[in-house]
């Protein structure tokens, strides 16, 4: 079984991140919410908190398949500034292991160099921050083991395009069917 982390931070966008754990629950992967803050519980940009399974310094990450960035401000942000997830981050990228970041979030990639040489979107404005890449402006963007979202709107789309990466298209074609999405 596939286990993807989802990384918290006050002001992280709740859409995004609420959208990405639903539908990866829903196909079946192993999904743990983790706090990089010292407070297991965060706050969203909209006021929504959210009780996280564990802190990142409780996480030894050994059967990680997947590292997912939900965007929004401050939370992005503030997960840019983790060292421990920096390294992780880092990591996954040397071992072409699946990295996903959506909204504002993909600016923290882009500063480790994570993108350099891959096609990338991200929210209009945060561009500036994908060091290397080639920024498409699609709502949804896979280039090898990166898959990186616009924004809000591009919630559903981009857990469905993480829920490929790791299970497959008939998978995707499943939960379409059952969300009423097909």
């Amino acid at each position: 079984m596939s286990t993807a982390y989802v990384f918290f931070a006050d002001g992280f966008e709740e859409m995004e991140a609420f959208a990405s754990v639903d539908v990866l629950r829903r196909a079946g992967i192993n999904v743990q919410m983790i706090t990089v803050t010292p407070d297991e519980i965060v706050t969203g940009a909209h006021g929504v908190p959210v009780l996280c399974d564990k802190n990142i310094a409780n996480c030894d990450f050994y059967d990680a398949s997947l590292l997912l960035l939900p965007g929004g401000m401050p939370g992005a942000a503030t997960l840019g500034e983790c060292e421990d997830l920096k390294k992780l981050i880092l990591k996954f990228a040397q071992e072409d292991k699946p990295i996903a970041a959506i909204c504002a979030a993909p600016m923290v990639l882009g500063k480790l160099g994570v993108l350099k040489g891959k096609k990338a979107t991200c929210y209009p404005g945060f561009d500036q921050y994908l060091e290397g890449a080639e920024y498409t402006g699609a709502m949804v963007q896979k280039d090898g083991n990166i898959i990186t979202g616009k924004g809000p709107g591009a919630a559903l789309d981009f857990a469905l395009a993480v829920v490929e990466l790791l299970c497959g298209k008939d998978k995707v074609e499943e939960l379409k069917k059952a969300m009423c999405l097909a």
